[in-house]
């Protein structure tokens, strides 16, 4: 079947995690990505990550399906081929700080009289515009401002301070938007001829997420942390991370229908959460996870990414496929 972008050029003169995502799923979509990097490689070469073979293990992941070219932007020598470049190209997107574009002789306002339809995705921590653009950001900077750090500490411990998220979501959240938003500007041109430049940054889409507990603010003038922190809790609720032979589960919270069966497995009237912990306890998390699934449970075993590879129901769909790679193998 063929891809939704197959007949899209892209130039990619991203780096690090929030850029090259967005490029490798659009290269996932078909389209054929060049990117950009100078002669001694981008940062990302060297980090995130653990490094293999002298490069990254995220540099591997965020940037397959990609052709690459060594190009030093500082170089007047090679404008000429840039342009060129940006001629035969239907989208440009760069992650670079704000105004550094624009200092190479590369911003939007040059690229679109080269090619007048040309979409240029301007990526960054806090836009292209405001009191903060300049400032320099990464995944934690986004999660943060947005909201997301205080609440991930508190939930866990309203005593207790902030704590990071996991997993770079401030990167790959923003990165999802921007891929989004970059086939919406190449639907918008196709039906009118016009490109555009799309300005996606990390914070914008973090407070987006974050949109539930702005409204709860909004309507209660209160922050819905301390108020869900005031309601008395049931100790006892089926709900929560629960220890079992090999690690945990989560079970995501009660339905009424497997409680109802639970109380018919175990034969009795009324169940609590020590019930299910004594039940499970000597449970591998798969089988803990079969028995309170069928039950009728929402829940799941708590993995390592690398024990995740392993699930029989994500290699079913696919989820990891095996590639040949120049440097680093299968």
């Amino acid at each position: 079947m063929k891809k939704i972008l197959e007949d899209i050029k892209i130039l990619d003169f991203t780096h690090v995690w929030f850029g090259p995502y967005t490029t490798m799923m659009l290269a996932e979509l078909g389209a054929e990505v060049v990117k950009v990097e100078p002669p001694w490689g981008t940062i990302g070469r060297m980090g995130p990550g653990e490094i293999y073979k002298g490069v990254s293990t995220t540099f591997y992941a965020l940037n397959l399906n990609k052709r690459d070219i060594s190009m030093d932007l500082k170089n007047p020598e090679v404008m000429d081929m840039i342009k060129e470049l940006v001629k035969q190209s239907d989208v440009v997107i760069q992650n670079f700080a704000p105004g550094t574009m624009e200092r190479l002789g590369l911003g939007y306002d040059v690229l679109k009289e080269i090619n007048p339809k040309i979409i240029y995705a301007a990526l960054s921590g806090f836009g292209q515009s405001g009191p903060y653009s300049r400032y320099g950001s990464y995944a934690v900077v986004a999660e943060a401002i947005s909201g997301h750090t205080y609440a991930t500490g508190k939930n866990y411990d309203y005593e207790g301070p902030p704590i990071n998220m996991a997993g770079a979501l401030g990167d790959l959240g923003p990165a999802m938007y921007a891929a989004f938003s970059i086939v919406a500007a190449i639907r918008h041109r196709d039906r009118t001829g016009v490109g555009q430049m799309v300005d996606v940054c990390q914070v914008d889409t973090m407070v987006a997420f974050n949109c539930c507990a702005s409204v709860a603010y909004d309507l209660f003038k209160e922050s819905p942390i301390d108020r869900r922190q005031d309601r008395p809790r049931d100790p006892q609720r089926i709900w929560g991370i629960l220890p079992v032979k090999d690690g945990w589960v989560q079970i995501a919270g009660e339905r009424s229908k497997a409680v109802e069966n639970l109380k018919e497995e175990l034969g009795v009237d009324e169940v609590n959460k020590d019930m299910v912990v004594a039940r499970i306890k000597d449970m591998t998390k798969l089988e803990a996870f079969d028995w309170l699934a069928k039950l009728g449970f929402p829940c799941a075993p708590i993995y390592e990414a690398h024990e995740a590879m392993w699930d029989p129901h994500l290699k079913a769909r696919n989820m990891w496929v095996e590639v040949d790679h120049a440097a680093a193998g299968k």
